[in-house]
């Protein structure tokens, strides 16, 4: 009889949100997600970055106008409460990203986890802010997340519910290793994450398979280097006219891709995601009270940029 603990993870992939799309569909279309998800056997299911609206970081608008026409100034709002009905109702916990505008005015692009109870447990606010602030007039979009947004001011903690304790990211923070290995610190079993990547970088002439192989490999890497599951949820497909990639995935302890989602549309994966499993790993392989030597890993907080050899 297998008793180890586990919990039914499911990712819920957001297709398309064009810029005629209104934030109850969208919510409509994410408690339908939820009802699948749950009908699997989950417990907790992973929404997208910024998952209410298209994503508008793309276009050259005034922060006034974007505060106006894209982010939440309360959560729960009147458009977003289904979601938190629904997982009372079904007894599913769930993370969600949204752009953030606080009291004063700032804005965040945040992620929350929220009980089976429908109560707020925990809030990220994004780190590694990619992108720009200035107007690339010549570039084929916009990526503004440098004007739209503060940098988080939140830091990376990790938050207990459902018997797990749960850390999370957002996107770009997905592809740095300090992100996990900080949760990690704290003891973090599973990483959830949502993110919206576009298929063309602005900046440089990528091919697109790297797009989704570099995605890939930061999470799996990330998973076994820390014995956690992370769990990454795309919005994706074609936002009139702007690609973005999907390959929303669960990824093991192990490192191995254990669901993977096949499509750009709302779509649904999910697993039994075995917490021991992660436990093995973080006790014979990366057992930091043993192994780790932060001495000799200071250059790691004391830079941001690359400096001369040490002496």
């Amino acid at each position: 009889m297998n008793n180890h603990r586990s919990i039914g993870l499911a990712v819920a992939q957001l297709g398309a949100v064009h810029l005629a799309d209104s934030r109850a569909s969208v919510v409509r279309r994410l408690v339908e997600m939820m009802r699948e998800a749950k009908s699997r056997g989950a417990d907790f299911v992973v929404f997208p970055e910024l998952a209410l609206t298209t994503f508008f970081p793309r276009y050259w608008i005034t922060e006034e106008e974007a505060h106006e026409r894209y982010f939440e100034a309360t959560m729960p709002s009147e458009e977003t409460r289904p979601l938190f009905d629904a997982a009372r109702e079904l007894g599913l916990g769930f993370y969600l990203g949204y752009a953030e505008l606080t009291e004063d005015k700032r804005g965040f692009n945040t992620s929350i986890i929220v009980s089976p109870q429908g109560e707020i447990v925990g809030k990220y606010r994004k780190i590694h802010l990619p992108g720009h602030s200035d107007h690339k007039v010549d570039a084929p979009f916009q990526h503004l997340e440098k004007k739209f947004f503060e940098v988080g001011d939140l830091g990376f903690r990790v938050f207990d519910t459902q018997s797990v304790r749960f850390g999370m990211c957002l996107c770009n923070d997905r592809r740095w290793p300090e992100t996990y290995r900080v949760m990690a610190l704290q003891g973090a079993e599973v990483v959830v994450l949502g993110y919206n990547t576009p298929s063309v970088n602005i900046h440089w002439n990528e091919p697109v398979h790297l797009r989704t192989s570099t995605h890939l490999i930061s999470l799996q890497a990330n998973a076994y280097q820390n014995g956690v599951w992370v769990a990454a949820s795309a919005k994706c497909g074609s936002e009139d006219g702007h690609h973005m990639i999907g390959s929303s995935a669960i990824v093991a302890p192990t490192g191995e891709i254990v669901a993977r989602t096949v499509t750009e549309e709302d779509e649904v994966i999910s697993t039994r995601a075995d917490l021991d499993l992660g436990a093995m790993f973080r006790e014979h392989v990366f057992n930091f009270a043993k192994h780790r030597r932060p001495e000799h890993y200071k250059l790691i907080t004391e830079r941001t940029g690359v400096g001369a050899p040490i002496a």
